[in-house]
């Protein structure tokens, strides 16, 4: 592991300096390769499918591994997209002159090694390594052990990218073994060769990097994701948006895992109970929900702060926005949360009082998502207030240095 920080604190310093044009050429090699190699990353995975079948794993985690045509296509564009991008490394962010003349710059520079650990998605080795590598950072991965064997596949891909454009294959590296050894090793910061790292994950691997990482860390943690139907929601929308935010894919972190209905609006609440159920997802209830269809089962204090990556929803019936707000404060995890309303001012003070990452009027959570965003794909959600929050893309993988031009200027 110290082997790996040093390789990677090596490549990281050629990397910060390549042009834009190797970096893009490494991506574009890395999305064929991908495409290229799809019967061994599919053979891979089937490996990792039947050990998770074995063990036991839900359904929805299965949803998380598995890997088909479709989303290894969508994992090769999405190395694509990354490359469209405008380098981030770089950009002049602020320009200034002093009255002694001095003129002085905020310039964009890579962070430098990145440390990325991950939980089931093999996709996460494409998306991590390509926003790193456009970014110019060196990054080390170390996906989950369910993972293993697709994620080693992914990255053979990435590796051979590298070396298309001559840049060191150290830039992006994964951890070979699947000893949690290995992750007490990143926190502790692989002697100093780690600048930052990025959890991804479930609720107890955020914990332990939080508690434990000696660097930097970007937290993202659970999603907590409340759909708010406002008493002044159109109930065509608040259907068809909370279907979707609820059900498209359950595993997701922008699931919605929380519906809060307005006393206001309760004509909407047996509608949406409704669709929901209907549609296979379990639906837990307050008093009032309970009472409007026998399949809703009670919910437990604790259902309000679950994250359930699952086709299960807890609702809840409210008075006012200001009960909605307080609700979300107090159970919610600042990931994402939405109100559905054709009240413009109701909406305005949604968007500005909810101190999550992102908030959402009229729209799906789903749409929690780096590339949704236009950021080509991301990193992860981070829920923290330093440095970056949000979607993690490319930007958000730089910091920056000052460059001062001068004349012959002294300090008097």
């Amino acid at each position: 592991m110290l082997d790996l920080g040093k390789r990677a604190r090596a490549a990281a310093h050629g990397l910060g300096l390549a042009s834009s044009e190797a970096k893009n050429r490494a991506l574009a090699a890395s999305a064929a390769a991908i495409r290229a190699q799809s019967h061994k990353i599919k053979a891979a995975n089937d490996l990792d499918m039947e050990a998770a079948r074995a063990a036991d794993m839900s359904k929805s985690n299965l949803d998380r591994l598995m890997l088909d045509d479709k989303r290894i296509e969508a994992m090769a564009k999405g190395v694509e997209d990354i490359a469209a991008l405008a380098d981030p490394v770089g950009r002049v962010l602020a320009s200034f002159e002093r009255p002694n003349g001095l003129r002085i710059e905020r310039v964009a520079t890579p962070l430098g090694v990145i440390g990325v650990i991950y939980e089931s998605r093999p996709n996460v080795t494409a998306d991590a390594g390509a926003l790193c590598l456009k970014a110019g950072n060196a990054v080390i991965l170390r996906g989950g052990s369910d993972s293993f064997h697709s994620s080693r596949a992914i990255h053979a891909c990435l590796v051979e990218g590298l070396r298309a454009a001559n840049l060191p294959e150290a830039a992006i590296q994964l951890v070979p073994v699947k000893d949690r050894a290995a992750v007490g090793e990143m926190l502790k910061g692989l002697g100093g060769n780690l600048d930052v790292i990025v959890p991804r994950g479930g609720k107890s691997l955020v914990a332990r990097v939080q508690e434990e990482a000696r660097v930097p860390v970007f937290a993202h943690l659970e999603g907590i994701v409340h759909v708010y139907v406002h008493g002044a929601a159109d109930a065509q929308k608040a259907l068809t948006i909370v279907r979707n935010a609820k059900l498209r894919r359950t595993g997701i972190c922008g699931a919605a895992e929380t519906l809060l209905v307005d006393k206001a609006a309760q004509a909407q609440l047996a509608p949406l109970v409704k669709m929901l159920a209907d549609a296979g997802c379990e639906v837990r209830g307050d008093e009032a929900t309970r009472g409007i269809d026998a399949r809703v089962k009670p919910a437990s204090e604790e259902d309000w702060s679950t994250e359930y990556l699952d086709a299960i929803i807890s609702v809840k019936l409210v008075d006012g926005l200001d009960a909605a707000m307080d609700h979300i404060e107090h159970y919610g995890s600042h990931h994402t949360d939405c109100i559905i309303t054709e009240d413009k001012a109701a909406a305005e003070r949604f968007l500005r009082e909810v101190d999550s990452a992102i908030v959402l009027h009229n729209a799906s959570t789903q749409f929690a998502d780096g590339g949704e965003f236009g950021f080509g794909a991301e990193i992860g959600i981070a829920t923290g207030r330093m440095h970056a929050r949000g979607p993690v893309g490319v930007e958000q993988l730089t910091s920056f240095k000052y460059r001062v031009h001068g004349n012959g200027q002294t300090r008097a």
